[in-house]
């Protein structure tokens, strides 16, 4: 439903987006993956036909598509119903349309119990799934959103996935772009991005299959452990959360190095095992290479 072939957009001196060719299919749930700054902002406008690019082409077919912005750009002085209301008149819909729409998509959101209230009112995770009401009032074939769950609980994340699976299995095609990892394990398709380029796409099990190295977990008494990085055996390691995460060319190799060298220095080891790659793995290997 998207296609696009070289895509580039430059602001000034900032290339924002470069040379990006990608394939969004009918029925697909495709996440844009990478860190504030990436490009994924630019990338959904352009997709929108909001900001035209300096060069490459864009092609997107069906009759219609919703588009979530990444900022909350709803009325907070208007309820619920009344936000509803004037974008569905906005679609040009008819008030009886938009009271059946609306009802369906509220017992849908959860938020059926909430049309009275202001949009201010709402917390972060029901403002979203009100904006998602709105994109959604025309019934779009296309959905488009910009970092729908950037700054909500994670509570109110996993809902908003639990919608937009249903949306997909209803036939909807799904663009959806994302800071988070674990998110991208959600999608069926991603792209992951960096300063304005597609380093590498596919869906998140193919990626991770060809991640080239393995991964050990380490959870230990210490916290600074950027010293293990030096070994030869060990590629690259980042903390995730309070772990470790090394990745190594041999598993076994670098498992007996690092504990050795933990010995040395006394660091105590709660333990150390060889767990299956994630996709932030495979993103921060990624994003490494580039830079070296």
């Amino acid at each position: 439903m998207i296609e696009t072939e070289s895509l580039t957009k430059v602001f000034g001196d900032l290339t924002a987006v470069s040379g990006v060719t990608l394939k969004v299919a009918k029925g697909d749930i495709w996440g844009l993956v990478g860190p504030d700054g990436a490009g994924k902002t630019t990338l959904m406008r352009m997709f929108c036909g909001l900001i035209e690019p300096n060069s490459g082409r864009i092609t997107r077919t069906g009759d219609s598509f919703g588009y979530m912005p990444q900022k909350f750009s709803l009325y907070g002085d208007l309820t619920v119903a009344e936000n509803i209301n004037f974008f569905g008149a906005l679609y040009k819909i008819d008030s009886k349309t938009i009271r059946r729409r609306s009802d369906e998509i509220l017992e849908i959101t959860d938020l059926a119990g909430f049309k009275s209230r202001f949009a201010d009112d709402l917390s972060g995770g029901m403002k979203q799934k009100l904006a998602l009401t709105c994109a959604l009032l025309a019934r779009p074939a296309l959905l488009i959103l910009d970092e729908p769950t950037y700054g909500v609980d994670p509570e109110s994340r996993k809902e908003f996935w639990k919608i937009l699976y249903e949306l997909n299995k209803e036939g909807v095609t799904i663009v959806v772009s994302t800071p988070y990892m674990d998110e991208a394990e959600l999608c069926k398709k991603v792209a992951l991005m960096s300063r304005g380029i597609i380093m590498s796409t596919g869906d998140p099990g193919s990626l991770k299959k060809s991640f080239p190295y393995g991964i050990l977990e380490l959870k230990a008494s210490a916290r600074d452990l950027d010293f293990i990085n030096d070994l030869p055996e060990v590629v690259d390691g980042d903390f995730y959360g309070d772990k470790y995460h090394v990745a190594v060319y041999d598993v076994e190799q670098a498992k007996a190095a690092i504990i050795n060298l933990l010995s040395e220095k006394k660091v105590a080891i709660h333990y150390i095992r060889q767990i299956p790659p994630s996709m932030e793995d495979v993103f921060v290997a990624m994003t490494k290479e580039e830079v070296v």
